[in-house]
């Protein structure tokens, strides 16, 4: 693991403390133009989602109705009711997405929230997990400060955006911003910026999550707003 990277876990808490954990759950409020070009506006509005912090897995909690709960894992996606019968499945969900649909299903949805806000949530730990292999390149100028960058490659194995992106991270080694191409709609290029970073049991997390359009020059278009997250009651176990 090269030395930012190590700059990036221990600034968000370190990984002596962060592997002491094997599940996180958090609140979260989202918005954004997504979900109703999607077909799914309302769908995941509220809900609490909770991550594996060992292997890549994810549910939501309501998903849609409150006897309503997503199962993710990289190679099954399924919709569960109250008392864990499943409603609905799907094997091999990536594949789903060849043609890049206007709108997804129940199941394309669960998907795509589930591997994405498990690698929300993990960042940057996963840096240390065998197989990611991260190095920095050249500072980025935005807001009238210098961020320095990490490209990180993700092993096949893990199902996430973009086999590459990137990370903006600030002088304490703070996320800033994260760059990817979701490549399940049609490789769209994406700017992540993450704000308002606060404690829970020791680890720090941005608590409030904003998606732009990446434009050719790497700057972000100012409109729409693509997705917001605004996270709370965070719970480390």
């Amino acid at each position: 693991m090269n030395k930012l990277a190590k700059q990036a876990i221990d600034a968000h808490g370190g990984l002596e403390r962060w592997n002491r954990f094997t599940t996180l759950s958090a609140h979260l409020t989202q918005e954004g133009a997504l979900w109703a070009a999607k077909g799914k506006a309302g769908v995941l509005v509220n809900p609490t989602v909770t991550v594996d912090l060992r292997e890549e897995k994810a549910s939501h909690w309501p998903f849609g109705s409150p006897d309503r709960r997503s199962r993710f894992e990289p190679q099954r996606v399924a919709i569960e009711d109250a008392n864990g019968k499943v409603l609905e499945e799907l094997l091999q969900p990536r594949a789903s997405f060849q043609g890049h649909a206007a709108t997804w299903t129940d199941l394309q949805l669960a998907y795509f929230a589930g591997y994405a806000m498990w690698t929300y949530l993990n960042i940057p730990f996963l840096l240390a997990r065998p197989g990611v292999e991260s190095e920095e390149v050249e500072p980025w100028q935005e807001s009238g400060e210098t961020w320095r960058r990490l490209n990180v490659h993700f092993p096949s194995d893990i199902a996430t955006h973009s086999t590459e992106q990137t990370l903006y991270l600030d002088r304490q080694g703070l996320l800033r911003r994260q760059d990817y191409n979701v490549e399940i709609d049609g490789t769209a290029g994406a700017a992540h910026y993450v704000y308002d970073h606060k404690e829970f049991s020791g680890i720090v997390f941005p608590t409030k999550r904003r998606v732009y359009r990446r434009q050719p020059d790497g700057r972000s278009a100012p409109k729409p707003l693509i997705i917001s997250i605004d996270l709370d009651r965070i719970v480390l176990g």
